[in-house]
């Protein structure tokens, strides 16, 4: 399937480079150029993009309102700003109209490789079966709104840590969960963890943030009606793929952006799982049953019988949500198989990696967060994907 691809950039020259940059790709991708944002809406208007990538300061309409309004018309298609304005990036990065962010001037390769990755997963995402199946979902988690004031707040140049606890705090509910998250023997913490301030403190907001979108999620899906032994087995699970999936990001020397993402997308893995069941009740449940069995694949028996995977389905929500590009393919492709060169280590890589080593463990009995014998440093992470029981 050929991608249609949208470039918006308000200077000529730039669009001319990009023309030229991309000539080899003409077969692959169907591509348009657009020097004006307003005009480059009523392109969108008149026919879906799988792809639009845009400048963001533009005079009349900047990135930031062109992607959306992209966002409105079609929800599934994937929003990249290419922009040499690092202040925008670092205030839109964790909640914001854009999938992923480029810095201009771009190197080709990367370039090249992002717009590939994100045509896999608009190709992945628009799935008739998969649309067809999210369309007939009775609910959907919605982002926390504790999650959007914690971001609103970390964009302020005064931020500190004492008010990101305190914004925490306001929310009973969202306190309960979050401490119950940090005092688990994920985290490895010295002592008890009893306010939210004390945490924000000991792990970082980096860590943090992660947590309360996770609190906030599992607390939305704890009303739903899936059963509360697998929404507890889920999160037990995804909690060890996440921390997991951090420590293979910091043993590979990963920036701490790409460890949280990270998290993020370990804890959020399985997120699939719960919409599935809260949707079709007992009737997933059976399939979760039959997948015990080693010779079953689960995201084929699943696309069989509902239309869709849990990996889909959560990847398709996380997408809706406007989070990061590289938090969608994690989550989306944790159970393709591994086909990244060697090289920097991303999120999707290693929640695989985290995926297969939790599982690994789990049918060995064992707590990887306790044992000596068991970690990502004592046991190379690459080797755990052909080892991971299905």
């Amino acid at each position: 399937m050929v991608q249609r691809i949208l470039f918006v950039d308000d200077e000529p020259k730039v669009l001319t480079g990009l023309q030229r940059m991309l000539r080899g790709y003409r077969r692959e991708w169907d591509m348009h150029f657009c020097d004006d944002p307003e005009r480059a809406l009523g392109l969108v208007a008149d026919g879906a993009y799988d792809i639009v990538v845009t400048d963001m300061r533009m005079p009349g309409m900047d990135g930031a309102e062109l992607l959306q309004q992209v966002r409105k018309l079609h929800p599934e298609a994937v929003r990249i700003v290419l922009s040499g304005q690092s202040d925008e990036e670092k205030v839109m990065r964790a909640v914001g109209p854009a999938h992923q962010y480029l810095s201009k001037p771009c190197d080709p390769d990367i370039l090249q490789q992002t717009i590939r990755r994100a045509g896999d997963i608009s190709a992945r995402l628009r799935e008739p079966q998969l649309r067809s199946l999210v369309a007939g979902l009775s609910s959907l988690p919605s982002l926390p709104a504790v999650y959007l004031e914690l971001v609103s707040e970390l964009r302020r140049e005064d931020a500190s840590i004492d008010r990101v606890g305190e914004l925490i705090s306001q929310d009973v509910g969202m306190t309960a969960k979050v401490l119950q998250l940090v005092n688990s023997s994920f985290f490895g913490l010295p002592v008890t963890v009893r306010d939210a301030v004390h945490a924000a403190t000991l792990l970082g907001v980096d860590t943090l943030r992660p947590l309360v979108l996770t609190a906030g999620v599992f607390r939305q899906l704890e009303q739903s009606a899936a059963p509360q032994s697998l929404v507890e087995e889920v999160l037990h699970h995804s909690l060890s793929v996440g921390c997991l999936a951090r420590r293979i990001c910091q043993c590979e020397r990963a920036d701490d952006e790409v460890a949280s993402a990270a998290l993020l997308g370990g804890v959020l893995h399985d997120i699939g799982k719960l919409i599935l069941a809260d949707h079709f009740g007992s009737r997933y449940v059976k399939v979760l049953r039959q997948a015990n069995s080693p010779t079953v694949d689960l995201c084929e028996l699943e696309r069989q019988e509902f239309g869709g995977s849990h990996a889909a389905v959560g990847g398709f929500l996380v997408g809706v949500w406007g989070l990061p590009h590289d938090l969608v393919e994690a989550i989306a492709f944790h159970h393709d198989p591994i086909t990244e060169k060697p090289g920097a280590i991303t999120p999707l890589a290693a929640v695989q990696a985290a995926n297969a080593l939790a599982k690994n463990c789990e049918a060995l009995g064992i707590d990887p967060f306790r044992s000596p014998d068991v970690s990502c440093e004592r046991l190379p992470w690459r080797e755990t994907l052909t080892a991971a029981p299905p």
